[in-house]
């Protein structure tokens, strides 16, 4: 049966020429899997296709690992080019003043304080992260792990890309630091 995911992965891909090289749509998977990728992204670099929720680790030549992903909701996702200039394990994390000005209500334990949320299986970040950067600054966008598996494959987050735990950690040791990430 021919799903609206179906279409709307198999269309999201087609609207971005020359990325990937896709024959048909599929069912949306979220499992790692090594497939083809235009010539014109490198070995080493990162790319993330939101509107088809997936990012890919270029491993040879036209050679890639697609993950499945979550990106973020409509006028927070980021976009362009970075680098990954900090890695982390297990970090903590603390929402932005602009995620605590949007929605106060769930980000009340942060508010009026400098309250960190440490690492650990409850840290909205998971297992891994990292951290975006254009020109040496923090954009304060990461790909990270998630508390929240059921939002990978949907815009959902404050725009951070989402990966399922065990999945950023497989990412985490494949890529260096000084990683290019470009998200179209």
């Amino acid at each position: 049966m021919f799903t609206r995911r179906m279409f709307l992965a198999g269309t999201a891909v087609s609207l971005v020429p020359g990325i990937v090289d896709a024959k048909k749509a599929v069912e949306y998977d979220a499992t790692p899997q090594f497939v083809r990728i235009k010539k014109q992204f490198l070995p080493g670099q990162l790319l993330v296709v939101p509107r088809s929720f997936y990012l890919y680790f270029v491993t040879e030549p036209r050679k890639a690992i697609r993950y499945g992903c979550g990106v973020g909701k409509a006028g927070l996702e980021f976009t362009g080019t970075a680098t990954i200039d900090v890695k982390k394990e297990w970090p903590t994390w603390r929402p932005t003043n602009e995620m605590i000005e949007r929605d106060p209500v769930a980000y009340a334990k942060f508010k009026d304080n400098d309250f960190v949320q440490p690492g650990g299986n409850g840290n909205p970040l998971g297992a891994r992260a990292l951290y975006l950067f254009q020109n040496g600054v923090d954009t304060y966008f990461r790909i990270h792990g998630t508390t929240q598996p059921q939002t990978i494959g949907r815009a959902a987050s404050n725009g951070c890309i989402r990966m399922l735990n065990e999945h950023v950690v497989d990412l985490y040791n494949r890529v260096p630091i000084g990683t290019v990430v470009t998200v179209v």
